[in-house]
């Protein structure tokens, strides 16, 4: 009777974590990526630069933000501060 349970317990558990990733893969692609930014031949599936690219609302984003942005897999700093 405790092994039926224990199934029963682990097959809910399975349902409810395909469910959750089911609606989190409803999403177009990576999380940081505005929709469409992630199909075509992006292969290392790099997020292009600035606001526009980018799923969230930025209202305060300046120039500093954008050189940091464009900068980012680079180890170097950008050189407009």
């Amino acid at each position: 009777m405790g092994l039926l349970r224990l199934a029963a317990v682990g097959a809910a558990g399975y349902a409810f974590y395909k469910y959750a990733t089911g609606q989190q893969a409803a999403h177009d692609g990576r999380v940081a990526f505005a929709s469409g930014e992630t199909s075509g031949p992006n292969f290392a599936k790099v997020r292009n630069a600035g606001p526009d690219a980018m799923r969230s609302n930025l209202d305060d984003w300046d120039k500093t933000d954008q050189a940091m942005d464009e900068s980012f897999p680079a180890s170097d700093p950008p050189a407009t501060y």
